[in-house]
């Protein structure tokens, strides 16, 4: 039961709240409307201050809104258009912080596997996974992601995946190539494998065997082969992204490393790639896990010493480990390399 002067004070509150989110909605989209690259910097700026002043929560939920219903439309999405949105959210991620990033990566990335387990007749899944093939461009997520998503494109092997393997490849596939060419080498074997049982399934075999083309291409490094590849375009906005991500935030230390398991199961299972989203009921932290850790702490440090942790109820592994490293450790630097074990 809720009093009523109580309610009143709720009410009054959500109202507030609601005005204030819509008058950053506001904001945020008049930013968004004006996006270009010549005015990339301004706006960039804006919106770090607009982080600064409001909660980010607040602002990951609305420029991921905002963005989502710029970008996935039925229509496809002008190339300069999307790489100009993907390339603000590269700058803010590296200079405001990854859940940035992480946040709006999650987002397209759900969607993406909802509108792949529906028959779209839309551009919806080619324009969202212009979005994904763009954060990896500009160096927000890994590469291990992009694996993810055509290993299980290749897996399915229907017309609208085969048009789906395609449009990845032509945005991304030389830098997959210079990333990591052994992981290519296996999803074009892979490919190659189902193309040779799904013949007779396809009326049409050119875009089977233009794709198989395409995928010789990449491994042999031919950029004359592949239709339409320009990389100028990506190149310059990186040049551009270099320039407006503060020194401190750039280089890959900031690329989210995580998988499409991962981020699919993230409600289920917290987000360890954003400090502070994970949980312990993640099945991947087991029993066994911590007792093997636990055997491993008692191993290196004397019986004298953990009987003294014990003294001064140092009751969880962590705190064991960590009282050990001081008591034993020979000097600052020592603790502080032992530390960050």
């Amino acid at each position: 039961y809720v009093p009523p002067q109580i309610r009143r004070a709720q009410e009054t509150l959500d109202d507030k709240k609601r005005e204030e989110l819509g008058r950053l909605k506001k904001m945020v989209n008049g930013l968004i409307n004006r996006l270009s690259e010549p005015n990339l910097f301004s706006i960039s700026g804006q919106m770090e201050e607009l982080y600064m002043a409001n909660s980010r929560k607040d602002m990951n939920d609305t420029l991921t809104d905002i963005l989502m219903n710029a970008c996935v439309t039925a229509v496809a999405m002008p190339a300069r258009l999307m790489m100009e949105h993907v390339l603000l959210v590269s700058i803010l991620h590296h200079n405001v912080g990854i859940e940035v990033g992480a946040h709006f990566l999650e987002a397209v990335v759900k969607k993406f596997d909802e509108l792949c387990k529906s028959d779209t007749e839309g551009k919806e899944c080619e324009n969202l996974l212009a979005l994904i093939a763009h954060l990896y461009n500009f160096h927000v997520v890994h590469c291990l992601l992009i694996f993810d998503i055509l290993k299980k494109l290749v897996s399915t092997f229907t017309e609208k995946e085969i048009e789906l393997i395609l449009f990845l490849l032509k945005n991304v596939g030389f830098s997959l190539r210079k990333d990591d060419a052994l992981a290519l080498k296996e999803l074009i074997t892979e490919a190659q494998r189902k193309a040779s049982t799904a013949e007779k399934k396809f009326q049409d075999q050119t875009r089977v065997r233009f794709m198989l083309e395409t995928m010789l291409a990449l491994r042999n490094n031919d950029m004359r082969k592949i239709p339409g590849y320009d990389p100028k375009p990506v190149e310059r906005l990186r040049k551009l992204q270099r320039a407006l991500v503060h020194s401190s935030g750039s280089g890959k230390d900031t690329q989210l490393r995580v998988s499409l398991e991962s981020l699919l199961s993230a409600d289920r299972v917290g987000r360890w790639w954003i400090v502070g989203s994970s949980w312990s009921g993640a099945p991947m932290i087991s029993d066994t896990n911590s007792q093997a850790q636990q055997k491993l702490h008692v191993g290196k440090v004397s019986s004298k010493i953990m009987e003294l942790a014990r003294k001064q109820r140092m009751n969880t592994d962590i705190r064991r480990s960590i009282f050990c490293v001081l008591m034993t450790s020979e000097d600052f630097m020592d603790a502080f390399e032992k530390l960050l074990k």
